[in-house]
């Protein structure tokens, strides 16, 4: 008997309905192998023959009716339309998975849940006790907290599609400029760490102008890992000369690195880290102690301080009040820093 392959089947053409014979398996069994990279190790980690797992995705392109990856030497390849349904099947998962928890919940069946985002770029001291003021509050009321290390954007959109319940993350803009329905409540005023060649005339006085820092270059970035803070403050350094353009860093995680990038630079160049010290108080950082070898580069303070970003709790205004409450408490918490021992108060004076 002559084997008939089926016809694709195409979106239909007011987008509103999937294709018919699309599971959520199907959906799941994607994102598995779009994240493992290899139909081997995604299939043991669906606990799936790997010959059936490559039915099921041959299955999704048929019913999709095109491509969604490539197989190449290197591995695996998304195509445009992979990428795309990458992205929307997370959505989807993600909102399922919420819906299910929150039925659960509503039942009396199961302890409640928090999906939490933490983002890979925050200062360590900010997010280890902003995550351990969180767990223990979760612990005393019986809230389980998943944890989610992801990047935020601007619009905290993550947390606005459901995709995650709350995050920490930092705002450039007013409270009340955030889209319905996010809930904030503001944990303190931040600015950069800033560093400049030691032989600049502003080094002497300790205090640069912003004018002065849009006069150099100014390694900071990438856009990709703050994109509030990076425009936020692009926008303002064009104000002071609008031909001003940030350049990437070469070492984004050593900032020691970094400095001796700086300091051997064929033009005067400065060193402008992320939201790293509570503003208009210099001498406190938050992210990280002085490097020990600063390569000839001195740390000033920005006159006046223009380059500020509030660290910001933001959760969704649909969940439950219990879970809601504990977030306010939380941040609440965390908005009244403990008075500093003697000991700390003299070494901030004569660090």
């Amino acid at each position: 008997m002559k084997h008939i392959q089926p016809e694709p089947v195409p979106w239909p053409a007011d987008g509103t309905r999937a294709p018919q014979g699309l599971e959520l398996r199907h959906l799941r069994y994607f994102v598995a192998l779009a994240d493992a990279g290899s139909f081997t190790h995604a299939a043991e980690q669906l606990f799936i023959a790997q010959p059936t797992l490559s039915q099921q995705i041959r299955r999704l392109e048929e019913t999709i009716g095109t491509p969604l990856l490539h197989r190449c030497r290197e591995g695996l390849r998304l195509t445009a339309a992979g990428r795309v349904l990458l992205e929307e099947s997370r959505n989807v998962l993600s909102l399922v998975d919420h819906g299910l928890s929150q039925t659960r919940q509503a039942a009396g069946l199961g302890r409640p849940r928090l999906r939490m985002v933490i983002p890979p770029d925050l200062p360590e001291t900010l997010a280890v006790k902003a995550a351990a003021g969180l767990r223990s509050a979760a612990v005393a009321v019986g809230i389980d907290v998943v944890w989610l290390e992801s990047a935020l954007d601007a619009e905290f959109s993550l947390i606005r599609t459901h995709r995650a319940d709350a995050g920490l993350g930092w705002l450039t803009t007013s409270p009340e400029a955030l889209p319905a329905p996010l809930d904030v409540m503001i944990l303190g005023k931040f600015e950069p760490d800033v560093w400049i060649p030691s032989t600049h005339a502003a080094a002497r006085r300790g205090v640069i102008s912003l004018q002065e820092l849009a006069a150099l270059d100014v390694i900071h970035g990438p856009r990709r890992a703050q994109a509030g803070t990076y425009d936020a403050w692009t926008r303002v350094l064009r104000a002071a000369d609008p031909r001003f353009g940030f350049t990437d860093p070469p070492f984004r995680r050593s900032l020691p690195l970094t400095l001796a990038f700086a300091a051997t630079a064929d033009r005067p160049t400065a060193v402008l880290t992320g939201p790293a010290t509570v503003a208009g108080n210099w001498a406190t950082p938050i992210q990280r102690s002085r490097p020990a070898d600063t390569s000839g580069m001195a740390r000033v303070s920005l006159q006046h301080h223009p380059l500020t970003a509030s660290a910001a709790l933001v959760w969704s205004g649909d969940l439950p009040r219990p879970l809601q409450q504990m977030l306010f408490e939380t941040a609440d918490s965390l908005t009244t820093p403990p008075p500093l021992p003697p000991a700390d108060l003299v070494s901030l004076v004569t660090a």
